[in-house]
């Protein structure tokens, strides 16, 4: 899984013994700072934007395959052991409304070079039945976080906060609720040159605009009813930039963007899982202890903790997933969506390179 933070690879080896999941190893692997620049310029068009592509799609796949083969020297698996992998690719453009998802790894290329069958876009073929191709981790979290008697909502904060309703007496549901640590890494890798806000200090620091926050909270997407999902297509550096005076404090925009990343969660909660009493937080914003305390003081009635509690590590969970969705899809199964994605009908996700 590598996702819309844009810092690197999340590899896990997994297991599925008698219907079960096992975290067997994991791996991380950084992207750097090249590859990084070259990954967000992708996402706006430019001159020789096609040719890119193609450049990157086959370094991700490069990437991806030297992520596999230390991870399995890690765990000590040899290749024929795997069944296959499950490589989400690097999402590039989200543009469901107009009918197309575009992530980036060149799937063929990475079952030649791992010797491992592929499974890949998993999203296109939702958005082909209509709905948004995103969020998919739901269909997970309704395996393995659900309770039968607890009102549970799982919170994926990555580069986007997405979330995941399990009302024991509801089917699953759940979407993309607005920017989670998207925006606070750019503001903070521009003027500190950080990747992102260590236990969110910096914005801690801060003071929060209320003006600010208020031009924040009028973007139309925030307000929108699911199904709905988004990236960097919208909450891009030009948004933030577009809706600044030009005399903040940079510190005080920061404040205010931590602010916004909980809003836009607690503000979904309240008004999509009325009557959650416990939330599970994973992805990068779960480390941001700022964060979470702010999102504590928003949603009092409510249990706040991480993944970690229910035997999934916070920093692994998406990709687990997405090895989950890997199998799925090796097994022919129909994913019953259409409560996250609006999709008109269940479908079989994903494509398989053979090795």
């Amino acid at each position: 899984m590598s996702g819309t933070s844009l810092d690197g690879i999340d590899a896990v080896l997994v297991g599925f013994p008698d219907d079960q999941t096992r975290l067997l190893a994991t791996c991380y692997q950084a992207y750097g700072k090249d590859l990084r620049e070259a990954l967000l310029a992708l996402h706006q068009p430019a001159y020789d934007e096609l040719r890119q592509t193609q450049f990157i799609g086959n370094e991700l796949a490069k990437r991806y395959s030297q992520a596999t083969v230390s991870l399995l020297q890690k765990a000590g698996v040899v290749p024929g052991q795997v069944c296959a992998i499950g490589c989400h690719g690097q999402t590039i453009r989200h543009c469901p409304d107009q009918g197309y998802t575009l992530q980036l790894g060149n799937a063929a290329l990475l079952a030649e070079l791992s010797g491992i069958a592929v499974v890949s876009d998993f999203r296109s073929r939702d958005i082909a039945a209509g709905g948004q191709g995103a969020p998919l981790v739901p269909a997970f979290h309704d395996k393995v976080l659900r309770h039968p008697a607890i009102h549970r909502v799982a919170v994926n904060i990555g580069g986007i906060s997405n979330l995941t309703n399990l009302s024991p007496e509801c089917p699953v549901s759940g979407f993309d609720c607005g920017p989670g640590n998207m925006l606070m890494d750019a503001w903070i890798s521009m003027h500190c040159g950080e990747p992102y806000d260590r236990d969110g200090a910096w914005a801690a620091s801060g003071k929060v605009i209320p003006a600010l926050l208020q031009r924040f909270l009028e973007e139309p997407f925030l307000h929108a009813p699911p199904p709905k999902s988004s990236g960097r297509d919208l909450f891009s550096l030009a948004w933030l930039k577009g809706r600044l005076r030009g005399d903040e404090a940079p510190v005080d925009v920061q404040a205010t963007l931590l602010e916004l990343s909980c809003r836009a969660i607690s503000d979904a909660i309240q008004c999509f899982c009325k009557g959650a009493t416990e939330i599970y937080l994973c992805g990068g914003g779960a480390h941001n202890q700022a964060l979470v305390q702010k999102l504590g003081a928003f949603l009092p009635e409510c249990n706040i903790q991480t993944t970690e509690v229910l035997g999934m590590g916070v920093d692994w969970l998406e990709a687990i997933a997405f090895a989950w969705l890997a199998q799925q899809r090796l097994y022919n199964r129909e994913l019953n969506l259409v409560t996250v994605t609006g999709a008109r009908h269940s479908c079989i996700l994903g494509a398989i390179y053979p090795a």
